[in-house]
């Protein structure tokens, strides 16, 4: 007879915490009868999921017995338990015996395995829940620290038991079939939400769904003009919905460079509002085109990516939001958790930041800064960014499906590049990862004073020096011709100067 050695009933919250014992004991006896039931329960299972101690130690030993490819029986998980010196506590060679001769198979053992997951998940947060209402209670408590304190810990838990189960080839071949049939349904082959400018759309398709992308560059290379010139392009061009998270400028300073991007309108001017009659006449043309554009912005300060989760699924739910933009990645947090040092930080803020782009199926483009070495470097080549050059984190180009560089030679003083051609005036966005297609260079014109980046060969403005204003005619696409729908979310752009 096994000698019993049962777990305390533990009470101490007031109630019996969630447990399911015998289900324990007969997915600890599945696994030591059947060679080919861990694999069954080992991504939805860890020793934790255990409620009774001693049940922890013989999944444990278990669990290192696969590790080690070694055979999973009564007799080695003694002689695992031994090694671990843990067999007494478990209750002897007695306990390993009844635990397989309580179960005749392994049926049903993925079934049980999800209740414990879910018993030790509800327990989960029951602690937490707990220990927040008890520092709740204490007045010295900062309430602000403590609540980000607890979406922190909300969304650590969350992470760590989201699992999504495999599919069979056909179901993925169908899904990628329909996405070639639409692409070749459409002119330029574009399948993302397109870009505005026409070299980036041919490299990339447009941004596709699920992407994590970065746009990085050293500071004063236009990093955030060009998100809001692309943010332009997607919202006002093309009437699809976007979300801009600013941690860095307020929500009046995002739309003052808005402003200026669209009607053109120097940034100076716009602080001290000493407009020109002409330029008062493109603001009261123009600012229609945003009001009416499906821009949703925040400027919450040191924005956690729990609180971004958050807001982001709302914003995807309510108002169809297809594409999130952050500006930017360093100024984020993981509040609630806790880091050896900054670069692991920064490291789950990248992996959340992908893992929302693939739960909500959009793209995310996050802005990103650079370290400081490229300024240390000579030459035309040496002041040109690398991967390498990402601040603070090497997950950032590991989790990214693409990098882009924005990267002004003429700030460098580099007039000309390798082949003679005039750089004045002009900003190289450099494809450098691009997990989906090709890398290479885009050429774009960029306009400091108005905030915006466009085409080199594009004829919607004049130059700044003639006073600005737009032409109109045909390449003023502003327009749809239908409105977005599920099966073709991005029509072609109307021949008209219509909004």
């Amino acid at each position: 007879m096994a000698k019993k050695n049962p777990t305390p009933i533990d009470t101490t919250y007031g109630h019996l915490q969630p447990q399911a014992l015998e289900i324990e004991r007969v997915v600890l006896g599945a696994l030591m009868i059947d060679k080919d039931a861990f694999s069954m329960v080992s991504e939805i299972l860890t020793a934790e999921s255990f409620y009774e101690k001693r049940n922890q130690m013989v999944y444990q030993a278990v669990s290192n017995l696969n590790m080690e490819d070694r055979p999973v029986d009564m007799m080695t998980v003694i002689e695992q338990l031994k090694k671990d010196g843990n067999l007494e506590q478990v209750g002897g060679s007695a306990y390993i015996i009844e635990l397989t001769s309580q179960v005749a198979s392994s049926a049903h053992i993925e079934y049980h395995a999800k209740i414990l997951a879910q018993k030790h998940l509800a327990r989960q947060l029951i602690s937490y829940a707990s220990i927040i209402e008890t520092k709740a209670f204490d007045e010295t408590q900062d309430v602000d620290v403590l609540m980000q304190e607890a979406e922190g810990k909300l969304f650590e838990i969350s992470q760590k038991n989201m699992s999504k189960d495999y599919q069979r080839i056909d179901e993925v071949l169908e899904q990628a079939q329909n996405i070639l049939m639409k692409a070749a349904n459409k002119s330029g082959g574009l399948t993302g939400v397109p870009t505005g400018y026409t070299k980036l759309d041919e490299i990339t398709s447009g941004w596709q769904s699920s992407d994590l992308v970065i746009i990085a560059g050293r500071p004063a290379m236009g990093k955030t003009s060009f998100a809001l010139s692309l943010a332009k392009n997607i919202a006002v061009d093309y009437q699809v919905p976007i979300a801009f998270f600013s941690l860095e400028m307020n929500s009046v300073q995002l739309a003052n460079r808005l402003i200026s991007n669209v009607c053109e309108i120097s940034g100076k001017k716009m602080l001290n509002g000493q407009l020109l009659p002409d330029e008062w006449e493109r603001f009261d043309k123009n600012l229609r085109k945003l009001q009416t554009a499906p821009i949703y912005v925040d400027d919450t300060p040191a924005l956690s990516v729990f609180e971004l989760r958050t807001k982001a699924r709302r914003l995807y739910k309510e108002h169809g939001v297809r594409v999130i933009m952050i500006d930017y990645l360093q100024l984020m947090n993981a509040s609630g958790m806790r880091f050896g040092n900054r670069q692991e930080e920064v490291s789950t803020i990248s992996r959340s930041l992908k893992g929302l782009a693939k739960e909500l199926d959009i793209p995310i483009l996050a802005l990103s800064q650079l370290n400081r070495t490229v300024e240390n470097r000579e030459g035309m080549e040496g002041k040109r960014p690398q991967l390498s050059d990402l601040r603070e984190s090497g997950a950032i180009e590991q989790d990214a499906d693409m990098v882009m560089f924005v990267h002004r030679p003429e700030y460098y003083r580099i007039f000309q590049d390798e082949k003679g051609n005039d750089l004045r005036g002009k900003a190289q966005i450099i494809i450098a990862k691009h997990r989906k297609g090709s890398t290479g260079d885009v050429l774009l014109r960029f306009q400091g004073e108005f905030t915006r980046f466009a085409d080199p060969d594009d004829g919607r403005f004049m130059p700044a020096s003639d006073g600005g204003g737009i032409i109109k005619g045909s390449k003023l696409n502003g327009g749809l011709d239908t409105l977005p729908t599920e099966d073709d979310p991005f029509p072609a752009p109307i021949q008209s100067t219509d909004f």
